[in-house]
């Protein structure tokens, strides 16, 4: 048996198009349950799930405590069997995506977390400029030319993982301080701290490209206004995940940021203007990108930095 889970909240009408996707999923040979958790929402998510009580293994549970990883703790006391797959509630998974995962899971006993194949579900047609950008960061997409294989722990994409449930009943749980919450500009890596933490412990990942889960591109995420705070979300994960208080533990600080970042901002700046005098449209939306990762590592070590005064 395998168990199912993700986390919704405020977000009903994509929900609803998930749940259609899962009641149309071919059942897994040991068979499935699947966990979602209301995440203290305060639309219609509650009226949404009841819709499908009588289509899907359904069980609801409820974490008021706002967060992703939050939400996903509360839930994997419900997880049952040797599987917990999670995904997104603004994924279509395909028809074979649980059984895909099943035979792999089967198939490589010295594995512990497999990754599934993540294509975009455009809800308009993208700009010209989407191509520019890293799918993997901006959107959790994988790269269509990766085959099966063993695969770094990082490219594990939270739309479509699955982790056996012997690692959680062991009590290792995700990591609440990061990932999804209310804040716009939170520190992203909600899954991938925990892969990576796990193949520190030694568990390898396994990439599985015929299980796949379309993720749903919304129009908004189509803004370049929507990239540039991604990419700042993206730099305060990368500041966490990358281990940069060692790799800058010994440097000059200003405010408890390294004072190398204040020279990478500068020569970022630099060449945001040289590529807008030269009208480049790539290599500004590329400069901007890279200086709001830098202010994000900046936010994410200040931070850090004034968590620790306090303490």
């Amino acid at each position: 048996m395998l168990t199912v889970l993700l986390a919704t909240r405020n977000r009903a009408a994509i929900l609803r198009q998930t749940l259609e996707a899962l009641c149309r999923l071919q059942m897994p040979s040991s068979g499935w349950k699947l966990v979602i958790v209301d995440n203290g929402d305060t639309g219609q998510t509650s009226t949404v799930l009841a819709s499908f009580a009588s289509r899907l293994p359904l069980h609801i549970v409820f974490e008021p405590t706002v967060g992703k990883n939050s939400a996903l703790n509360a839930g994997l006391a419900l997880v049952e069997g040797d599987l917990a797959v999670f995904t997104d509630d603004d994924t279509c998974p395909h028809t074979n995506w649980l059984t895909e995962l099943r035979r792999a899971a089967d198939d490589h006993p010295g594995y512990a977390m497999f990754g599934g194949a993540v294509v975009p579900r455009w809800e308009s047609p993208p700009p010209h400029w989407v191509q520019w950008l890293q799918q993997g960061p901006m959107y959790s997409l994988t790269d269509p030319l990766r085959q099966a294989g063993p695969m770094p722990p990082f490219l594990v994409y939270g739309p479509n993982m699955a982790i056996r449930t012997a690692v959680f009943q062991s009590g290792v749980r995700f990591d609440p301080s990061i990932g999804p919450r209310s804040s716009s500009y939170y520190a992203m890596g909600s899954e991938t701290e925990l892969t990576i933490r796990l193949s520190r412990q030694g568990y390898k990942a396994w990439y599985v490209p015929s299980a796949v889960v379309e993720h749903f591109i919304r129009n908004k995420q189509l803004h370049k206004s929507w990239v540039l705070k991604r990419a700042i979300r993206y730099g305060r994960g990368c500041f966490r995940l990358g281990d940069m208080e060692k790799k800058y533990g010994g440097l000059p600080l200003l405010f408890g940021v390294p004072r190398t970042y204040f020279r990478q901002i500068c020569g970022e700046e630099k060449s945001i203007i040289k590529a807008w005098l030269m009208s480049d449209e790539r290599e500004l939306l590329s400069a901007c990108w890279r200086r709001n990762c830098l202010w994000g590592q900046m936010v994410e070590a200040y931070l850090r930095h004034r968590r620790r005064a306090t303490m």
